[in-house]
């Protein structure tokens, strides 16, 4: 499933279910995220920071968003979500546990009278991802208090216009089990496609949430688009650089001696701040505690359950709160150097030109995992439609 943010999501799911407990991997390009009116997500914090002992966790949510990477709603009592992401991985997750709540959301779109009418099999299968998305979506909704982010289907990443048309098509569906479109973000790869696609979502008034962002290039494009929400995977970059090299963004970042994951979170999110774009910045694939602290400030983190319960269970004490610095702000940005090369007005020529090997590798990754995911729930509705006891 996924998770939300609340207004300027990869990112976690929840699925709330009962009986059964509903897990799905992060790893996954499947990740989602949801999103709130006026926050992005829930803030995780104590009562007070100005006296006594506090935990880390509070400290840390002072400074940023803190969202909770879970894919289950069995800990939203320990790290309450306010959003969630239906996505291809998240209808998979539902069909395998028939007793989910979920389930029904599913069972109706496999038996609407719309997708029924089509003869052709591919255009019948398309309709039925869409309203699965858009119940299950719907549900969600009513759940959590904020935002859902709907997964636009990866194989439609290189054209702009079927990703515009498929954004449509899923909006005319949330208007239909009353959804305004307030509550509804869409989760666009950022391919050059894909980034003109949110430009032109957004000047329709269509929030928008660009994922796979593994280079300055794709950040700086998404935040001239007006993308209301950009992801960047620290750990994946990460872990590139520790098998690759030949990425001129990342071996200037290790010559630095800085992390090229965490660099680029501060190079995108200076860029940001300092040129006044609307776009909200989401560091995912955090790893552990020393890259929440070193990105302490971004609009939002995605925190693995593990690095939060370490910050749950570590009091600090009055004095040593004071160390939690914030290494992100408006003030920060002001003062960052940017070079020529990397102020210009992106279009598709200089974009294709900067994205580097790792952005390239990464982006052509998650893309594959997203669209074998699609065809893996129209391949299985093919084989349960029509549903029993509809």
């Amino acid at each position: 499933m996924s998770v939300s943010l609340q207004s300027p999501p990869s990112s976690a799911v929840s699925s709330f279910q009962q009986g059964t407990r509903l897990r799905f991997s992060n790893g996954s390009p499947a990740s989602n995220l949801l999103f709130n009116f006026q926050r992005s997500f829930p803030v995780i914090r104590a009562s007070s920071l100005d006296t006594g002992s506090t935990t880390e966790l509070d400290l840390v949510s002072s400074f940023s968003e803190i969202v909770p990477d879970t894919v289950i709603f069995d800990d939203f009592e320990r790290f309450p979500p306010t959003a969630a992401t239906v996505s291809s991985s998240l209808l998979l997750g539902i069909c395998s546990l028939p007793d989910t709540i979920f389930r029904n959301a599913v069972d109706m779109a496999l038996a609407d009278s719309e997708c029924n009418k089509h003869e052709n099999s591919e255009l019948r299968l398309s309709c039925f991802s869409n309203k699965a998305l858009v119940n299950v979506g719907g549900d969600l909704a009513k759940l959590v208090p904020g935002r859902v982010s709907t997964e636009v289907d990866a194989r439609l990443a290189y054209d702009t216009h079927g990703i515009i048309r498929k954004v449509h098509d899923l909006l005319k569906l949330y208007n239909e089990v009353n959804v305004p479109p307030e509550r509804l973000l869409f989760k666009i790869p950022s391919t050059w496609q894909g980034i003109e696609a949110s430009r032109l979502l957004e000047s329709e008034g269509i929030q928008t949430h660009l994922t796979f962002v593994y280079s300055f290039a794709q950040a700086a494009a998404a935040a001239q688009a007006g993308a209301s929400v950009i992801q960047i995977f620290v750990g994946r970059l990460r872990d590139w650089s520790r098998n690759h090299s030949g990425d001129p963004e990342i071996e200037a970042a290790l010559k630095r001696g800085e992390d090229p994951g965490l660099a680029l979170v501060t190079k995108a999110y200076n860029y940001i701040h300092k040129y006044g774009h609307k776009s909200k910045l989401m560091a995912a694939a955090v790893r552990n505690k020393q890259d929440l602290f070193s990105l302490l400030g971004v609009d939002y983190i995605i925190a693995p359950l593990k690095v939060l319960q370490s910050l749950k269970e570590s009091i600090t004490t009055p004095e040593e709160k004071y160390s939690f610095v914030r290494r992100l702000s408006p003030e920060s940005a002001a003062i960052y150097k940017f070079s020529e090369e990397e102020l210009v007005k992106w279009d598709q020529l200089s974009f294709a030109s900067a994205v580097g090997p790792a952005a390239v590798e990464l982006l052509a990754s998650g893309l594959d995992g997203y669209a074998n995911q699609a065809n893996r729930v129209e391949e299985l509705f093919e084989k349960i439609w029509p549903p029993p006891n509809v």
